[in-house]
This record gives C-alpha cells, structure tokens and sequence, in this order.
C-alpha cells in the first residue's frame, strides 16, 4: 500500500484579506510575563454619612401630671376639724384646705402668751432693782433670760397655730384627698396631693442609662395617650434626671406637652424622642446600618471607606478605619469617628481587604450577585 507523503500535513490557505492581519501581528511587541493581573474589584453597596446623622429615637411610657406634686400635711398631730376641697377640686393660691381642731392650740398660745406677759413684767422689775443697786447683775440676766425663753415659747405657739391650717401655697387641682374630718392626724401626715400648675404639667418616664445619655434639654418629642389613641400632642425634654433611682436603676425625664393642660392626671402615654447625635464628650455621632461593622470588640469596630486612588481617580479602594461603638437599635448602630459625607462600604463588607478595588453597585444587584456566587458555590460541590 502506498502513501501519500501530503497526507499528514496539515494545510494552511491564507487569502488576500489576512496578510495585513499577520503583519501587523508579527510587528506586536511580546506579552510581559512579569506583569500581575490586577484582580477583580469587589463589589460592594454604600451608605454616605450624613453630618450630625440623627441617632433612632428614644422610646418610653410614663404617666402624665403635674410637674410640681405638693403632698399637703399639718405641722403638729390633732383632730382634722374640717376638709374643704375634694380631689379634682381646682383650687386658688391662699385658699384654705383643711383645718385641725384649734381648741387645744389656742389654749397652749394663751398659755405662751401668759407666760411671756409674766417674763416680761419681772424683767423689768429686777431692772429697776438693779438700777437702785438692789438686785445684783446675776438676777437681772436671770430675768432677762427668762424672758427671751418665754417670747420663743409664744412664737412657737403661734406658728404651730398657724401651721394649724393647710392654705394652697399654689395654684392647682386636688389630686388626692388622704384625710377627713374626724381623723386623729401625727405631725406631717399628708391630708391632700395637691397638683401646682405654677410650673406646668408634663409626661414622666424613666430611661435606662444607654438611652439617659443620649438624650438632651430641648429635644423635640411626640406623644400619644392610650386613652386618645386618634390625637398626637407635641412636646419638648425638660428635665434629664442626673442619678437613677435606686429602685428601678432608670433615669427620670419629664417631657413638656403641648395643648394638654385639659387631660387628667394620671393618663399613661407613650412617648418618641428624636434624640440628637451628639453624645457625651460633644462629640457627633452617626447612625449606619450593622451590615457596616466587622471585628467588633466591646465598644469599638472595624469598617470599611471608599476613596479613589490617586493614580487612577476612576479606581475606587476600601480603607480600613477603626470607629467607636455608641449603641445598637434593631439594624442601626450608632458610632463615632467618621467625617461627614463619607462613604462607608455596607452590604458585601465581609468581602472587602484593606486597599482591595471596590465597585459600587446597588443594593438588589448586589443581593443578586451574592445569590448567583453561592449558586455557583453550590453547583461545584462534588
């Protein structure tokens, strides 16, 4: 059997059109075998940090009243003689409330009276004495002594008279009447709660520290009661407790509300405080999503920045900047440490290396993304 010699050769036709190709493909300069591709850029979603960014509101319940509650009590123990007012009674500055029985009061400021009368004249006997040398210098300040005990013992008689009756030392409505006549009374057991309306009325609430701090004076606030639950009132922080109550461990704030002095004492309502980013320290804080954090540790963590690189202002690169951990409310953290207008790397974070290429898409293309790469993931396992 013979062979053909061109059987095994491959053959190469080449046309007119493909010699200028070829040309020019001999004349490229050869690939840099050196060269390191540069490696994909990650893709990541971003979230700019606006300036003074307000932290999530600060929400609590409390109960509504007046901001000046006056327990009302008689200075010295008796029989109530009278209780004049009712609770929900509104009552006027100087009104009289109550009034012990004043027989055996008056008695022991008649006797006051009749003692210091007779302090009185023997001073000023002893003193004529002692002018015509009679009475020595020891019993005239004798007398004399005598007689400023007995003025002190009719003063006091006199302001226990007096105290012998409750007065309002304020505008106000009776919240409670504790007493009635009849009752057998001890020094400063209280009669009657008396609400003043000289300072206003406001929503109290009692904080736990985290949200203590971060609340201010003057800070807006929404209110809503659970007995009108159609209305909204407005108001505005006016008191942030300086030491927790030892009982509850909470911080007590009271909250101005507009437009419900009519309400009753005693509704329980909820409050919104928009508190603001600054923190202790006047420092500015922003609030970003959790997906932001990585390597957190206690109060402090890791996130990552978008800058563009000085040689190619097209190119964009993560940095790695180490922040303060304020407080966490639901996906939100607030923190401290970032420049306003900043542009911190959210979802694909966990992603993302110190100096790595970045490339921002949006949110759903990245969702989108993430699943197709874990697809692939998946479809590869043996």
């Amino acid at each position: 059997m013979t062979t053909n010699r061109f059987a095994l050769r491959p053959t190469v036709l080449f046309s007119a059109a493909m010699l200028p190709l070829m040309s020019a493909c001999s004349n490229a300069p050869a690939p840099d075998r050196d060269a390191t591709p540069l490696a994909p850029a990650v893709s990541v979603s971003v979230e700019t940090v606006a300036s003074g960014t307000n932290a999530d509101p600060v929400t609590a319940t409390g109960t509504f009243g007046s901001r000046d509650e006056i327990p009302l009590a008689f200075k010295i123990g008796g029989i109530v003689s009278r209780v004049l007012v009712d609770e929900g009674a509104t009552v006027q500055r100087g009104q009289l409330l109550a009034s012990l029985d004043l027989r055996e009061i008056n008695a022991a400021v008649d006797k006051a009276q009749v003692g210091f009368d007779k302090a009185q004249r023997d001073q000023a006997r002893v003193q004529r004495l002692a002018a015509d040398s009679v009475a020595t210098l020891a019993q005239l300040q004798d007398a004399t002594s005598a007689l400023n005990a007995a003025r002190s013992d009719l003063v006091t008689a006199t302001v226990n008279r007096e105290y012998a009756t409750i007065v309002a030392p304020e505008g106000g409505i009776v919240l409670q009447r504790l007493a009635t006549a009849g009752s057998n009374v001890s020094p400063g057991t209280p009669i009657m709660l008396l609400g003043g309306t000289r300072r206003g009325r406001v929503l109290r609430v009692g904080l736990p520290d985290r949200d203590a701090l971060r609340v201010q004076l003057g800070d807006a606030a929404t209110v809503h009661f659970d007995a009108l639950p159609t209305r909204t009132f407005t108001g505005r922080v006016q008191l942030v407790g300086r030491s927790a109550d030892p009982r509850t461990g909470t911080y007590a704030v009271e909250i101005t509300v507009s437009g419900a002095d009519a309400l009753p004492s005693g509704l329980v309502g909820s409050v919104s405080i928009a508190a603001r980013s600054s923190t202790g320290g006047g420092k500015r804080g922003a609030s970003v999503s959790v997906d932001a954090l990585l390597e957190a540790d206690r109060d402090s963590a890791t996130v990552y920045l978008v800058a563009a690189t000085r040689e190619a202002p097209g190119d964009l690169i993560a940095q790695a900047k180490r922040v303060r951990v304020r407080g966490v409310s639901g996906d939100r953290v607030m923190i401290e440490g970032l420049a306003p207008d900043a542009r911190l790397v959210t979802r694909g974070a966990a992603y993302v290396t110190p100096g790595a290429r970045v490339r921002i898409v949006t949110t759903d293309t990245l969702a989108a993304a993430l699943k197709a790469s874990a697809v692939t993931r998946t479809a590869v396992l043996p």
